[in-house]
């Protein structure tokens, strides 16, 4: 199977700094913002885009965790997955513009999934989705509103992110499609 390597550190930080400046312009600045990652990969990169946010904005952008993991529809299919802890930020969701962060946007049933974990929190004024990778082939009208990278895919091929906090180093890959 050839492994081949599509985003490096490099690419990953100027992915993460434009989507950072994205979500500013979009939400006309820092106020009432709400980042929360979809663990584990998505959670880093909401700490990530939150500091840059912070540092462009000159205030702190809260940050935290959405596990998902029982509110999905597949989990008949897929190995059992330990939860998360779920963490929301003090002032909670409520008013909020919440951006939701993952690594990979695929099939869309891990964001259906958030949206309902989402509405047991509170009621967010918005809910915005940000994600490093885009591949395509989705089974849900789901669409990011700020990427990284669109990277269409084949079906058999899988998307490997890395980030340097869980895994050691950050890169994306592509693993597999070979006939």
């Amino acid at each position: 199977m050839a492994v081949r390597t599509v985003l490096q550190q490099a690419d990953i930080d100027r992915a993460i700094t434009r989507i950072a400046h994205e979500i500013l312009e979009s939400n006309r600045g820092a106020e009432r913002l709400v980042l929360l990652g979809i663990p584990t990969r998505g959670v880093v990169l909401a700490d990530r885009l939150a500091a840059i946010i912070g540092r462009i904005a000159a205030s702190d952008v809260p940050a935290g965790a959405l596990d998902v993991t029982m509110y999905r529809d597949d989990l008949g299919r897929h190995p059992v997955r330990t939860p998360q802890p779920t963490s929301v930020p003090s002032g909670g969701i409520d008013g909020a513009t919440v951006v939701l962060v993952d690594d990979v946007l695929y099939s869309g049933r891990t964001i259906r999934a958030a949206f309902d974990a989402l509405a047991d929190l509170g009621r967010a004024r918005a809910v915005r989705l940000a994600v490093l990778v885009d591949r395509g082939h989705r089974e849900f009208p789901i669409r990011a509103d700020f990427v990284g990278k669109n990277l269409p895919s084949s079906t058999r091929e899988r998307i490997n992110v890395r980030l340097a906090e869980v895994d050691g180093d950050d890169a994306v890959t592509i693993d597999g499609g070979d006939d």
